[in-house]
């Protein structure tokens, strides 16, 4: 399929058309839910891509074959989050389907018409819940039409279920295949009657299980690495050292005699060796001499930065503050009375997916073919059009699953994407597979932000919080529209209930380490700011820590929270006897619009925390795939323990001391605790799920050890020497 998709064939159809249409042609109907506004459509034709909109006022999300198999069109990135049963459930409830005659297919680049294309946030559910369902119920509508119309009865009384349309009354009925012809001259509805959440037999059940777990556990799945292209070469990129460095001067003379190696040359962001294949171009790349001008790079070293944060907290700076919580008129007086004070510092995190940076592409005058595991395909589509000199839609972006992200695959600089395009613009048309190796993407940059908090709580005679106060430092994600990843779960936390005034302040210092979105964002550290700073009051006031959430939860109105800690307290045994040497810890947080709790019981082992069991409770909505909901769970807390045990990126002299996961450890097997998860029934809307797993467990875990030691935990990771 990857060959074939960028042979370069022309058909009277676009390629979007051919791919989400081709069916059509061979006697497929062809369905979607997704207004086109004739604004789009000018402004696809003007960039170049969709010239050839949908005739009617419906895009493709849903294709039926003669043989009765039901395709779903997924815009969404499978970056191993296990998307595409969700997506495809969400329809095939609404269509009636036979699941077990559904299958999913991407889409490419150009499917913009329906919106932007990218997955980031955890909404990929979310965000398509109702285009989805009314895909689903639209097809469904025309299936029952084409079948009222020939057996001459009323649409009321035609059932469909599992893809078989009947008539009870009559005892007739008629199979998808069987009926296709007419469904597919069938007017499409505008407002499709939808299902009420009582009457699906199909989300919410444990049938929804991934669809392509075969071809990834037999090694059959096409990652960007797998990728092979007639006369491809491989491209590997030297670096700077330093965040900042340029390329004063290079000799290629010693990679040039390599056997093998094509070409060396300068890009903007180092020296490219460009090979016949992957050991080649590595071998050349360890051959360049290169001096670096460092006059613009990074040279300090982490205790430099982190002397800095806590500067800038502690007032001592220029830096203009942004106000992000704010409540009362003496917000600004000075404390009085029994003040707590507390502070967190949180280090530079990689992202350390399994597969690392890859792509593939090739530049043949204004056309630009891509391949690549991407999250923002169409960013990557605008950025890769501005390196090579063309318009957005000459740039076709094919979207194949990733092994892994966690954010780093989704930046708007594109920097990979950009990278391999501009060294494709060398190689006369050939296609080009650009490599990052470990050590690559680990002093690559854009890691998680480091941060420094500080906040003081003055305290009532009751024991719970009278005034706060915060002041946040954290690098900005992005060059536009402030910093407020920065305060996430923190800005609008329910603890400010029993608060006569909340001053927050945080300062956003930019310098040349690059900082990206990483999984679960802001709250992968603010969770652990106001969750251990609540087990300190509550502890400090004499108090269970689960009953004073509970005061603070009911006294701000937050009814899901206090169910989900209800139950959390239920399902992990809170307040009943536990071994010696162990304790539990409590963590409850709402990131992406998801109440979560978790329960993680911890011992300590020669200074080293042990966790070897946690009870998740969450509150996500309407529950499409329970099972991947309990495997994002599973997921989420190894990735949160791991980098709250291990993870930190640390400069010297502006160099990132790590390499490969001998410098940069992460969990092992043996170091997973059992995970119990339990949904809470619901009929809301979806909400996050992809990474709200992630933010509770550090102070899940840091809540223990503090019942375990009475001492807290000032910064992380664990294992760096966070407990005070």
């Amino acid at each position: 399929m990857t060959e074939q998709s960028s042979s370069g064939r022309r058909f009277a159809l676009t390629r979007r058309r051919m791919i989400l249409g081709g069916s059509l042609v061979g006697g497929a109907l062809v369905v979607g839910y997704a207004v086109t506004h004739p604004m789009q459509v000018a402004g696809a034709i003007l960039s170049g891509g969709g010239r050839d909109p949908e005739p009617s006022a419906f895009g493709s999300f849903i294709r039926i074959a003669p043989d009765g198999w039901v395709t779903i069109v997924n815009r969404q990135q499978e970056l191993g989050q296990g998307i595409h049963a969700g997506m495809a459930a969400i329809v095939a409830e609404e269509l009636d389907a036979d699941w077990d005659r559904v299958r999913v297919v991407d889409s490419r680049s150009n499917f913009r018409a329906y919106g932007v294309q990218g997955t980031a946030g955890s909404r990929s559910i979310s965000g398509n819940w109702d285009q989805m369902r009314k895909a689903g119920a639209a097809a469904r509508f025309m299936f029952v039409s084409a079948a009222a119309a020939r057996w001459n009865v009323a649409r009321g009384s035609i059932a469909v279920r599992d893809g078989i349309v009947s008539h009870p009354p009559s005892g007739r009925s008629a199979s998808f295949a069987e009926l296709l012809a007419e469904a597919s001259l069938q007017e499409p509805p505008q407002s499709p009657t939808l299902k009420q959440a009582g009457d699906y037999r199909l989300i919410g059940t444990d049938r929804v299980r991934r669809k392509d777990v075969l071809p990834r556990i037999t090694g059959a799945q096409i990652y960007t690495q797998d990728v092979r292209r007639p006369g491809m070469l491989v491209a590997m990129v030297a670096h700077s050292p330093r965040f900042g460095g340029r390329v004063a001067r290079f000799d290629p003379s010693d990679a040039r005699r390599i056997k093998g190696v094509v070409d060396v040359f300068a890009i903007e962001t180092g020296v490219a060796v460009l090979a016949e294949n992957s050991f080649t171009a590595r071998r050349g790349r360890d051959a360049l001499r290169i001096e670096w001008d460092d006059s613009e790079a990074e040279r300090r070293s982490t205790p430099d930065i982190t002397r800095h944060y806590e500067d800038v907290a502690n007032g001592r700076t220029d830096l203009e503050p942004a106000e992000f919580a704010m409540k009362g008129e003496d917000a600004g007086a000075p404390f009085t009375g029994q003040v707590a004070e507390f502070a967190f510092h949180f280090p530079y995190l990689a992202h350390a997916p399994m597969e690392t940076l890859d792509c593939v592409a090739k530049v043949d005058g204004w056309d630009v073919s891509i391949t690549s595991g991407a999250h923002l395909p169409i960013v990557d589509q605008v950025q890769a059009a501005r390196v090579a000199l063309t318009i957005p839609g000459k740039v076709d972006v094919e979207v194949i699953p990733a092994g892994g992200s966690f954010g780093r695959r989704g930046l708007m600089a594109s920097d990979y994407v950009v990278e391999a395009v501009r060294v494709a613009k060398h190689a006369r048309g050939r296609p080009v597979k650009l490599i990052w190796t470990r050590e690559d993407e680990m002093g690559g940059g854009y890691y998680r932000p480091m941060s420094h908090h500080r906040a003081w709580v003055q305290i009532g005679a009751d024991g719970f919080p009278e005034r706060w106060r915060f002041r946040s430092v954290c690098q900005p994600l992005l060059p536009f529209g402030g910093n407020p990843q920065a305060v996430e779960g923190i800005a609008e936390s329910p603890y400010f209930s029993t608060a006569t005034s909340v001053d927050g302040k945080l300062f956003s210092p930019r310098f040349p380490v690059p900082v990206s979105f990483w999984r679960s964002v802001g709250h992968s550290y603010t969770a652990m700011v106001m969750e251990h700073m609540i087990d300190q009051l509550a502890r400090r006031a004499g108090r269970d820590p689960a009953e004073y959430r509970r005061i603070l939860y009911q006294r701000a109105g937050a009814s899901r929270r206090v169910a989900v800690l209800d139950e959390l307290c239920r399902r992990a045994g809170w307040g009943t006897a536990i071994e010696p040497g162990w304790a539990r810890g409590l963590a409850v947080h709402e990131p992406f619009g998801t109440v979560i709790g978790q329960v993680a019981e911890v011992r300590l082992e020669q200074g080293k925390p042990i966790v070897r069991r946690v009870v998740a409770v969450v509150d996500c909505g309407i529950a499409v795939s329970p099972d991947q909901i309990a495997a994002q769970m599973e997921g989420g807390i190894g990735f949160g323990l791991s980098a709250a045990l291990y993870g930190a990126i640390t400069l010297k002299d502006g160099v990132v001391e790590q390499g490969n996961f001998d410098t940069y450890p992460v969990l092992r097997m043996s170091e997973m605790p059992a995970v119990e998860t339990y949904i809470m029934p619901s009929t809301g809307r979806p909400t996050g799920m992809g990474e709200p797993g992630v933010a509770p467990i550090a102070p899940a875990v840091a809540n223990a050890l503090l019942a375990l030691t009475g001492k807290a935990t000032d910064r992380l990771p664990f294992m760096g020497g966070g407990m005070v």
